[in-house]
């Protein structure tokens, strides 16, 4: 968790998603309006001046026509696991009225053998497909499906569930494979086109525009774009594209009340997804970066408290002991305005802007403290601190004998919890998983022993050699989970 909004926002378990593209250029795909004006104008045709010009409709039929060969169909086979929803794991959100509308694949309960289904898309002629990670969540087997119909086991690569990203990797060459664009370029009212296996239907393309941009949900730091393109479950891990036909979002999450479309979708942006890949391709895992506070939106009571002209930025409440942030020298009562000369808006930005940094990064802060605009230098923590029992070495993780990345909660995760320590999964990988561990579980003690900081759990756990019994926290319930270690 790199930073923790106290602003109520949604929260999320539905995750959902669409096709895939290659490449026709903008003017290509465009299909223009004969019979339209290019804008208000006089009796003579001359626009006004400040009119906006008619760009027309894309040419939808070219776009599926070039792309529907590079979107694939995912189906999985696990081991069933006592779960809560399948997607972000967003912790105690029964305080939160609007916890109730968001819906996606509920994960079964039990103990057998379960499937489960999603889109994804080619992103080059070797084999490399981007989806959703809790497209292949546990999953022991995964099958990707060609417009073709054409099957093959698929490696997974790695995945990241802070930002529901997965890469895997299919055996072959000249693979068809989409075109990616620019999400940062995309702007609100934009056509966009998903194509995807929505309850498994096969080669399905749904139509609408980018409803808003920067979307924040709880759980994450991923800046979504919101549509109302037509997603539904089996949708999760396919791309959303531009008029121009090219990738510009994964769609993963919809706001439901019924648990089926209506109307707001959440797809990830492309931006982001290539930024994760590129980290896992090249070393098979995610580092995330971490401020260290705890900010909430301003509103105008807030900012006229704390003599802000508008309502703008990221009010800090909290500053974790020995973060990124104490070290800089940031207060509570510290309202955060730029990030790297970028404006803050409000707390769920911050987010997305420290999550896609890397840890180690440096960054400038414009921060309003006692009325008046000071600069704070700032060098980026890491998100993760990865546990290895057996190995000493500060980055091993996912290799080790429990294969989980952990962290310390902090106080304020501590009181809400109601534990005195423990530490957070931010990733479970190999035995853990293996076991049942997820993200999001709180680790409470190794056979009894309480544990508070990543070295504590590595002391106890290289005292055993075959097994060890975790206290785990998950929700409101503790239950003890054996590991077998490697």
């Amino acid at each position: 968790m790199q930073l923790r909004s106290k602003t109520m926002v949604w929260s999320a378990a539905g995750l959902l998603a669409v096709g895939a593209a290659t490449g026709l250029s903008a003017q290509a795909l465009l299909q223009p309006k004969p019979s339209e004006a290019t804008s208000a104008g006089t009796q003579s045709g001359a626009a006004q001046p400040g009119a906006i010009p008619s760009i027309g409709v894309p040419n939808y039929r070219a776009i599926v026509a070039q792309n529907q060969a590079a979107v694939v169909g995912i189906t999985t086979a696990g081991e069933m696991r006592t779960a809560g929803p399948q997607g972000f794991d967003f912790g105690n959100d029964g305080d939160n009225p609007l916890a109730q509308f968001f819906h996606g694949l509920p994960m079964p309960r039990g103990h057998g053998i379960t499937h489960a289904q999603g889109s994804g898309f080619l992103i080059s002629s070797d084999g490399l497909v981007l989806t959703n990670a809790h497209v292949i969540d546990g999953a022991r087997e995964v099958t990707v499906k060609l417009s073709d119909h054409r099957e093959f086991k698929a490696k997974v690569l790695g995945s990241d569930h802070s930002s529901d990203i997965a890469v895997l990797k299919l055996e072959g060459n000249n693979f068809p494979t989409v075109r990616l664009g620019n999400s940062d370029q995309l702007a609100v009212g934009d056509y966009v086109l998903a194509i995807g296996e929505p309850f498994g239907l096969e080669e399905t393309a749904t139509a609408g525009i980018v409803s808003a941009k920067g979307r924040s949900l709880p759980g994450g730091y991923v800046p979504f774009i919101q549509t109302d393109a037509a997603v539904n479950p089996g949708n999760s891990g396919g791309p959303l594209f531009d008029a121009g036909g090219a990738v510009v979002g994964i769609n993963a999450q919809i706001y439901s009340n019924s648990g089926g479309y209506e109307g707001v979708s959440f797809a990830i942006p492309i931006n982001v997804a290539v930024q994760i890949k590129d980290q896992i391709v090249k070393t098979g895992k995610v580092a995330h970066a971490r401020l260290g506070v705890e900010v909430q939106t301003l509103d105008q009571a807030l900012a006229e408290s704390f003599k802000l002209k508008s309502p703008n930025g990221a009010l800090v409440a909290e500053v974790e002991h020995d973060s990124a942030a104490s070290r800089a020298g940031l207060k509570v009562g510290d309202v955060i305005l730029e990030f790297n000369g970028t404006p803050v808006i409000d707390a769920g930005q911050l987010s997305a802007r420290v999550g896609l940094a890397a840890p180690g990064d440096k960054a400038s802060l414009k921060v309003w403290r006692d009325g008046k605009v000071i600069n704070v230098d700032a060098t980026i923590g890491s998100a993760t601190q990865l546990a290895s029992a057996g190995d000493s070495g500060s980055n091993a993780g996912e290799q080790g004998r429990l294969g989980l990345a952990l962290r310390p909660l902090s106080p304020a995760e501590r009181a809400q919890a109601g534990v005195p320590g423990g530490l957070v999964v931010e990733q479970s990988q190999g035995r853990a998983a293996e076991a049942g561990i997820q993200q999001g579980d709180v680790v409470l003690s190794v056979d009894g022993t309480p544990v508070d900081t990543v070295a504590d759990l590595r002391k106890l756990v290289q005292a055993h050699d075959k097994q060890v019994a975790l206290l785990i926290k998950r929700g409101e319930s503790r239950l003890f989970v054996p590991v077998t270690l490697g």
